[in-house]
């Protein structure tokens, strides 16, 4: 099923798009690599969005489900690359693993993703009920689901299969996540007559004890909802011999299953109503912060920094069903969730859509100096995406 010349094909792709350098923003060059591979291997139609995402559609002969394999094709910086011993754009191959930024995250499983449909259509002639999309989804290092609601929105997907990296394990779920801005307001001074002045740092101060005694839910499979301070910032900055009128906190908050953006901020905003109550010149808020990125189309992509967590039962039939593929495939996969954020916050958080993550390689190598994936990991994913297709488009 995985020939020879299949494995080559594959390690060839993963190779052309590590050479493209994708940084967020800057998909352009990968996005119009991938629709060379996508019509190369005989995909039906090439779709790219407004904010650049890239589709490719592999048309059954028959009506059926939809499933996208989703994975993301930009890529944080290489900030020094003096610090690699492998040229992080070039792809090189070294006792069977490929070098390169995005190999793990997650490159090499957008080439396992687009080889593993090829090779599925090839083998059935395109003889299956229903549509399958590889989707090479842009910003996802900054915005996770953001981008894909675009692609949920134009396919309408039944299932979707995230690629980022699980070693060849089955992920159920993740715990999401949110960026919480704690914001407190003062009074302008000259630091030698403080007294004239509300010193806002101080305000501030107070309010992050108070928000410290906030325990966070707990779930036996997710875990904690960690709620932890990331950084603060005062005005005027620098604020030399005034009294700082501004100040700002950033949390970083781990949310699980069945939070909403009300249930997360409402225990903060509780802790700042109270202290209202008792302090007439203390003000605060709280709030999400919104982000807003360029895409390469030049259009802008924003949205709140919210991204839900998710979770499907063991037992549910689209985990049960890409468990079964993956073991005809002569794979051992466990079932577990991913520790860090997905696109599955759009997919599974928002919209409600059938989704499991499978993906080759640790997701310990990502962002890392001497990123790689194994040769290994590779062609196996490749077999394993061809395993659920065949279960699931059945």
């Amino acid at each position: 099923m995985l020939t020879e010349k299949r494995q080559e094909q594959v390690i060839q792709c993963c190779q052309d798009l590590i050479r493209c350098q994708s940084y967020s923003g800057h998909e352009d060059k990968v996005v119009a690599c991938l629709k060379e591979k996508f019509t190369a291997l005989g995909f039906d139609e090439v779709i790219v969005d407004e904010y650049g995402n890239v589709m490719g559609h592999m048309k059954g002969s028959r009506p059926g489900k939809t499933i996208v394999l989703d994975g993301h094709i930009d890529t944080v910086p290489v900030e020094d690359a003096s610090a690699w011993t492998h040229d992080p754009f070039a792809g090189t191959i070294e006792d069977g693993k490929i070098y390169g930024r995005g190999t793990s995250d997650m490159k090499g499983a957008v080439a396992a993703m687009a080889c593993a449909v090829a090779n599925f259509a090839e083998d059935n002639k395109k003889d299956f009920a229903g549509d399958i999309y590889v989707a090479g989804v842009v910003h996802e290092e900054c915005f996770e689901g953001v981008a894909a609601r675009a692609i949920s929105k134009r396919l309408h997907p039944d299932y979707v299969i995230i690629g980022e990296a699980s070693q060849l394990n089955l992920k159920r779920g993740q715990r999401g996540r949110g960026e919480i801005v704690v914001e407190t307001f003062g009074k302008p001074a000259h630091s030698a007559n403080p007294q004239a002045g509300i010193n806002a740092v101080y305000k501030m101060a107070q309010l992050i004890q108070e928000i410290q005694k906030i325990k966070p839910p707990y779930q036996d499979i997710l875990g904690d909802g960690i709620l932890e301070l990331t950084d603060i910032k005062s005005s005027p900055y620098p604020g030399a011999s005034v009294v700082p009128e501004y100040c700002r906190v950033t949390y970083d908050r781990r949310l699980l299953v069945g939070e909403t953006k009300e249930s997360v901020l409402k225990p903060i905003q509780d802790v700042i109503d109270e202290m209202s109550k008792k302090d007439p010149d203390f003000k605060a808020k709280v709030s999400y912060a919104v982000g807003e990125e360029l895409c390469y189309t030049g259009n802008t992509i924003t949205g709140e920094r919210f991204f839900p967590g998710w979770l499907y039962d063991e037992q549910d039939d689209f985990v049960q069903a890409s468990l079964t593929g993956l073991k005809k495939m002569g794979l051992s996969p466990e079932i577990t969730q991913y520790s860090f954020c997905t696109n599955g916050s759009h997919y599974a958080g928002e919209a409600g859509i059938k989704t499991i993550g499978f993906g080759p390689s640790r997701e310990n190598l990502a962002h890392t100096i001497d990123e790689y994936i194994e040769v290994d990991q590779l062609c196996k994913a490749t077999l394993g995406y061809y395993g659920i297709l065949e279960e699931v488009m059945k």
